[in-house]
C-alpha cells in the first residue's frame, strides 16, 4: 500500500483567475482512510482528481511514498476510483465492465481476468448479475459493481467521488458500512470525498475540511467536532448544526460576562475560566452546540435567557426545539420536553460548553497560534 503526501498542491483555472485548491498540504498514512469533506466547489473533486492523475496540477506535487508522480499518466498510477455516477459501460456486461481495467493496465490473460472478477463479484454479492447490463440493475448494484471493479485492480490507493449521493438514505447507511468494511480488509489507503458531513464523520480515520480551496482542519472525527480551530468547521461539523450568537465580553478581573442584547443573553464566566482563556473585554461570536442547551418549560430565573418557541420537530429520541433567540437557533432535547409553539422557555448553557470565536478572523480564540496551526497539517 502507499502513504499519499501533497505538498503545496495548487489548482488554477481560467489562467489562474480561479484557485479551486490554493497550496494543499496534506498527508495520509499508508493504510489510512481519510474523508475530504466541505461545501460544493471547495476544491474537494479537484483535489481527488489531481491524486488520481486525472488533473494536472498548476503547482505542487503528489508523492505515494517517496515516488513522485505528479507527472505521472494515471493509468500507470496504483490507484482506483469510484465515480458519483458509477462510470459504468452502459453496452458492457457487468463481467466486461469490471474486467476493462484490468485488459488496460495489467498483462492478465482472459481466463487470470475473468477468474479475478469472479472472485470480485462474489465477494460484492452480484455473481448472480455478471451476465446482465447496467440498465438492469438497481442504483445499489451498480454501486456493488463499480466497487468490484475498483477492488479487482488490486490498488494501492482507492479514490471515492461522493460515490453514495444517487443512494436513498437506507442503503447509503448499508454502503457507508460496506466501504468501511472493505478498506479495513484490504488495507488500501483511501481519500473519500464527499460533501455531507454526517458521511465524512462516521466513515474517516481523518477528517480534512477544506473552504474555497483551502484546508481549514485535519484531525479525528471527535477531535474536530470537540475542537473547531474556526467558526466555519464549527458551523459545518455537526448536525444540527453549531448556534451562532453576536456578543459582547466584558471582563472586570474578578471574571466575566457574555452579553447580548438582541438575544437577551447573559452568562456570567468564572475567574479561573477568564484566565484559563486569556479572555479580553471585545465583541465575540458564542458558538453552542444544540445538544448543550436545556430547555426548561418552566423558567425559574436562573437561566441564560429566555426565549419563545418557534417550532416543535419530533424525531423520535428527541425533539428539536427551535427558539426565538436568532435565526436558525436549535436546541436538540429530550423527548419529553415538548413545549408549544409561542411558549415562552428558559434556556441555559454553561460555560464548559461554550466557544468564542474572533468576530473579525473567526478563529477559536481558545486556541493559540500553535495550536491552529497543528490543526492543518
Amino acid at each position: 500500500m502507499a502513504r499519499v503526501t501533497l505538498d503545496t498542491l495548487r489548482k488554477e483555472f481560467d489562467r489562474g483567475t480561479v484557485v479551486a485548491v490554493d497550496d494543499l498540504d496534506l498527508e495520509i498514512d499508508d493504510g489510512e482512510f481519510v474523508t475530504v469533506v466541505g461545501p460544493s466547489g471547495c476544491g474537494k473533486t479537484t483535489t481527488l482528481r489531481m491524486v488520481a492523475g486525472l488533473e494536472e496540477p498548476t503547482s505542487g506535487t503528489v508523492h505515494f511514498d517517496d515516488e513522485d508522480v505528479t507527472d505521472i499518466h494515471a493509468k500507470e498510477r496504483p490507484v482506483a476510483m469510484v465515480f458519483q455516477n458509477y462510470a459504468l459501460y452502459p453496452h458492457k456486461t457487468v463481467r466486461e465492465n469490471m474486467a476493462f481495467g484490468l485488459k488496460m493496465s495489467t498483462d492478465m490473460t482472459t481466463s487470470e481476468r475473468h477468474e479475478r472478477v469472479r472472485e470480485m463479484a462474489e465477494m460484492m454479492g452480484i455473481e448472480d448479475l455478471l451476465d446482465d447490463k447496467p440498465d438492469e440493475l438497481s442504483g445499489g448494484q451498480k454501486q456493488r459493481v463499480a466497487l468490484g471493479r475498483a477492488i479487482a485492480r488490486e490498488p494501492e490507493v482507492f479514490l471515492f467521488d461522493e460515490p453514495l449521493s444517487n443512494l436513498d438514505a437506507k442503503l447509503r447507511t448499508e454502503m457507508r458500512a460496506e466501504i468501511q468494511k472493505l478498506q479495513k480488509e484490504f488495507g488500501v489507503t483511501a481519500m473519500y470525498v464527499t460533501h455531507d458531513q454526517e458521511e465524512a464523520m462516521t466513515m474517516g480515520d481523518r477528517l480534512a475540511i477544506l473552504r474555497d480551496g483551502e484546508l481549514q482542519q485535519v484531525g479525528e472525527p471527535t477531535e474536530v467536532y470537540q475542537n473547531p480551530v474556526n467558526e466555519f468547521v464549527a458551523g459545518f461539523i455537526g448536525s444540527p448544526s453549531m448556534n451562532f450568537v453576536d456578543v459582547d465580553v466584558v471582563t472586570d478581573g474578578t471574571g466575566a460576562t457574555i452579553r447580548s442584547d438582541e438575544a437577551g443573553l447573559e452568562l456570567a464566566l468564572s475567574a479561573e475560566y477568564v484566565r484559563g482563556h486569556d479572555l479580553e473585554t471585545g465583541r465575540y461570536t458564542l458558538g453552542v452546540r444544540p445538544e448543550n442547551i436545556v430547555v426548561d418549560e418552566s423558567p425559574s430565573g436562573d437561566e441564560t435567557l429566555r426565549s419563545t418557541v418557534e417550532v416543535v420537530e419530533p424525531i423520535g429520541s428527541d425533539n428539536y426545539v427551535h427558539l426565538a433567540v436568532t435565526e436558525d437557533f436549535l436546541a436538540r432535547s429530550p423527548a419529553e420536553v415538548k413545549p408549544e409553539a409561542g411558549d415562552e422557555v428558559g434556556v441555559s448553557f454553561s460555560e464548559d460548553q461554550i466557544h468564542l470565536f474572533d468576530a473579525k478572523t473567526g478563529e477559536d480564540v481558545f486556541l493559540t497560534d500553535e495550536e491552529i496551526a497543528a490543526a492543518v497539517v
